[in-house]
């Protein structure tokens, strides 16, 4: 371990605890200011959850209380500025301050481009029938706009155009069945998972070509999602990196499985058109004063029961649930755990608690917030069925549901460099462990994890 890395470690710890230090202060300056402003935001929340879950009268009082709650808002941020001297120098120095630790810790964390290189794994061998399938519609035509087709035949891989009529997963079967040794997807990530799931069954290669509207499961690889053609090299002079997959009774995904409200909004015809105006009809009914619970139970690792949450998301390994530019994306796909995301407010009240634990940093201390990684998890049913979308696909599937983390159990063929950015992928994970760690002169678990 450099001299410099530690020393990096150590100015980040330093730092973050000025910053804490600082954050006291202020509050112990400026209590009733603080005090107001959660006031306000209490009232802007209670406000939001009436304008989505109510109708008629209840929906125009809740737009009330958000305006009147922004008031609030803006009268104890007022009060601050008139009752703290030199505030925006001191807000100055704070971010000044955040920002020098943020940096020294992601070059403690972050390997080198030294010791990056030299963990690339050698170019894997040449398949000699590679195949891709693409999905002509996927992405508002992205395969027909990056001539993705054309640039696959220059490499000399077989291209299948998926039509209306026909079944993706015999489509690749039957590639399968001809001698393709490795399976590419150029489509969404429904169609990825699909796709892998057949080569996972062949032990063969997988390829993701990001020709899809989102293409999440290539951002957390660190895929180039904005050049499809990108990651055709991987047919010619790639990688194989060995990632996680999950299934949920034995159906595979990639990214997540989402129960509960979107799930259950998904399954309507119109939502493909007006997503927005689908939500906004249905919300009331599905989270209103008079809406059931959802039927849905589990058991956390804790041995917690919980029944009846209104969002339950199953990821195929952990999102990184912080407030950075991380949020919602998976750092890494190797961690060999499902992430769980649940929650269970039912009313208001219960909103405007959980989001105030939010605002100060104790949201998972709330017991309507539960997050937690497990290798497996079984969500039941009294109905004996419930609504989920899997990789954004709407589906109807019976419980109980199990789910199943599958360490590295995809091989995933990718282009040489991706092994370097889905390095500094991980290295962004800062925690005060490791930061610990480095300063000490060791290796933090997450390296460790890595070799």
């Amino acid at each position: 371990m450099s001299i410099e890395r530690r020393v990096s470690a150590v100015i980040a710890l330093v730092g973050v605890s000025a910053v804490g230090v600082l954050l006291i202060a202020f509050l112990i300056r400026s209590g009733l200011s603080v005090l107001i402003g959660l006031i306000g935001f209490a009232i802007t929340v209670a406000g939001a959850w009436w304008v989505i879950t109510e109708r008629a009268v209840r929906r125009i009082l809740g737009a009330v209380a958000i305006v009147v709650g922004l008031i609030i808002i803006a009268l104890g941020l007022a009060h601050v500025v008139s009752t703290t001297d030199g505030m925006a120098f001191r807000l100055f120095i704070a971010i000044l301050i955040l920002a020098i630790s943020t940096a020294a810790a992601r070059y403690a964390l972050a390997p080198t481009i030294r010791e990056l290189t030299s963990a690339v794994p050698q170019a894997a061998r040449r398949p000699e029938k590679p195949v891709l399938i693409c999905n002509p519609k996927s992405g508002d035509g992205k395969v027909e706009r990056f001539g993705v087709v054309a640039a696959a035949h220059e490499l000399g891989v077989e291209t299948i155009l998926l039509g209306p009529d026909d079944d993706l997963e015999q489509l690749a079967r039957d590639a399968v069945a001809r001698g393709a040794d490795c399976l590419g997807m150029a489509g969404g990530d429904g169609s990825q998972a699909l796709v892998a799931s057949v080569a996972i069954e062949h032990d063969i290669p997988f390829v993701c070509v990001s020709a899809g509207t989102r293409n999440h499961f290539a951002l957390d690889l660190g895929l180039d999602r904005e050049d499809p053609l990108s990651t055709l090299r991987a047919f010619t002079d790639g990688i194989e990196r060995r990632v996680d997959y999950a299934t949920v009774n034995d159906r595979l995904f990639v990214n997540n499985v989402s129960l509960g409200v979107y799930a259950t909004v998904v399954q309507q015809n119109s939502y493909r058109a007006d997503k927005a105006g689908t939500a906004a009809a249905m919300l009331p009914e599905l989270l209103g004063s008079t809406a059931e619970p959802f039927d849905l139970q589990f058991t956390t690792p804790s041995g917690q029961e919980v029944d009846g949450a209104f969002m339950i998301l199953v990821s195929n390994n952990p999102y990184a649930a912080t407030f950075s530019p991380d949020s919602a994306t998976r750092r890494r796909m190797d961690t060999g755990q499902l992430g769980v995301i649940a929650v269970s407010t039912a009313t208001s009240a219960d909103a405007v608690r959980l989001m105030t634990m939010s605002a100060i940093g104790f949201r998972k201390a709330s017991p309507f917030w539960h997050e937690f990684t497990t290798e497996s998890l079984e969500i039941r049913a009294r109905s004996g069925r419930a609504f989920a979308g899997v990789d954004g696909e709407a589906l109807d599937l019976p419980t109980p549901m199990h789910f199943q983390i599958h360490p590295e159990g995809l091989r995933l063929r990718v282009p040489a460099e991706n092994s370097i950015a889905a390095a500094r992928r991980q290295a962004r994970d800062v925690s005060a462990r490791a930061l610990l760690q480095v300063a000490a002169g060791h290796q933090p678990d997450q390296v460790r994890r890595t070799a």
